[in-house]
């Protein structure tokens, strides 16, 4: 391919293209004349080779200029350099663009957001039942607000890199390759301030300490992570905030322990009730007093399901179950007449399904009531 042909026409552009449409067109020839998709053409490798100086020298704001005014003729002898910051065969940066997106050689676009934060937060059994408001305190860089975020102070501005013309990437030809890399003069912002804001000395943003409310729905557990936005540290140069993020912590409840959205609670009941059967109740977290019917002849260690007496689902619907395990209780200070009526029921329990051990095992009960009352 001719050495003379101009830089536009090889891009198949006007000379009064804007940078988005130099970047289409470069991409789509670049692809069409790639030596990988043409192995072995010399044509295609060497009109690759051109259509990347063009753009190298087009898409840089001063060299386009130079060229404009000069031609080719102000790249020669010892000028600008059409090719020292990227040109012949290696604008690799933006070929990797064109097919991977900006996670190779991608322009760097503007400052990056803020660093997320985290904050472990321990609340009560009851307070993850029915949820709540809490404030909590935090340090973090937040925008200052002097300068608004911005970094320059009022009533200046900020120019552009002279170094990487606003790129906020420099590149440097290395043999073969071309190496880019964060600009150190602006990094990566592709702006420079003029004057720098005194109170936050550029950077947009200084530390302090704030009291955040955050609202705690019904339902979390232990692990529970709560996202509000916004709330983590600033960016630098007016750049968006990060995340802020509320580790859930439980402490224990002197009652229940839970498992998911269910409760397990332990009853105690005397061993009366255990044969003969009855009512317990159980205050549950809800305000609530939830009757456990226990059936006669339950043994220790038995689990009984209350039905809806759990907690509630998170951000969801309904509630989960409550169950209660049965332990029952040995007395283990007895009168003389307990003894007494204890052992005249030892000497019916062989018989103790006949009617009259039956009678005589009721009578015992209501005596052993009136007696423990």
């Amino acid at each position: 391919m001719s050495l003379d042909v101009d830089y536009y026409e090889l891009l198949q552009v006007d000379r009064t293209a804007d940078e988005k449409t130099l970047k289409s067109s470069y991409r789509r020839l670049a692809m069409e004349c790639h030596p990988d998709r043409n192995p072995g053409c010399d044509k295609s490798e060497a009109k690759f080779k051109a259509i990347s100086e063009a753009y190298d020298v087009l898409k840089d704001p001063q060299k386009r200029a130079a060229y404009d005014r000069f031609g080719k003729a102000a790249f020669e002898n010892g000028g600008m350099g059409a090719g020292q910051a990227g040109g012949g065969f290696g604008d690799f940066s933006d070929i990797f663009e064109s097919f991977f997106g900006d996670a190779f050689g991608g322009r760097q676009r503007g400052p990056a957001r803020g660093a997320d934060l985290r904050y472990d937060l321990e609340i009560s059994l009851d307070e993850a039942f029915h949820g709540k408001e809490a404030e909590i305190t935090i340090d973090v860089a937040s925008a200052c607000g002097t300068c608004e975020g911005s970094g320059a102070t009022p009533g200046s501005g900020k120019r552009r890199c002279n170094l990487c013309g606003g790129h906020g990437k420099v590149r440097a030809q290395q043999g073969f390759f071309v190496v880019e890399r964060t600009c150190p003069t602006c990094h990566g912002r592709g702006e420079v301030i003029e004057d720098p804001c005194k109170v936050c000395r550029g950077e947009g943003r200084v530390d302090e300490r704030k009291t955040i409310s955050v609202t705690i729905p019904p339902g979390v557990d232990e692990g529970t992570r709560i996202r509000v936005a916004g709330r983590g540290e600033a960016g630098p140069n007016g750049a968006a905030a990060g995340d802020l993020y509320i580790f859930i912590h439980m402490s224990r409840h002197k009652v229940f322990e839970r498992e998911g959205t269910t409760l397990f609670c332990r009853a105690p009941i005397s061993f009366t009730t255990a044969s003969l059967g009855g009512e317990i109740r159980i205050p549950g977290l809800d305000g609530a007093e939830h009757i456990i019917v226990v059936p006669e002849g339950i043994q220790s260690g038995k689990q009984l399901r209350q039905r809806g007496a759990g907690m509630p689902v998170l951000q969801g619907r309904g509630r989960g179950d409550m169950v209660v395990q049965i332990d029952v209780e040995t007395p283990t200070r007895l009168t003389a007449r307990q003894k007494e009526l204890l052992r005249e029921f030892r000497e019916t329990e062989t018989g103790a399904e006949s009617p009259q051990a039956a009678g005589f095992f009721n009578k015992l009960k209501g005596l052993w009531d009136e007696l423990t009352e």
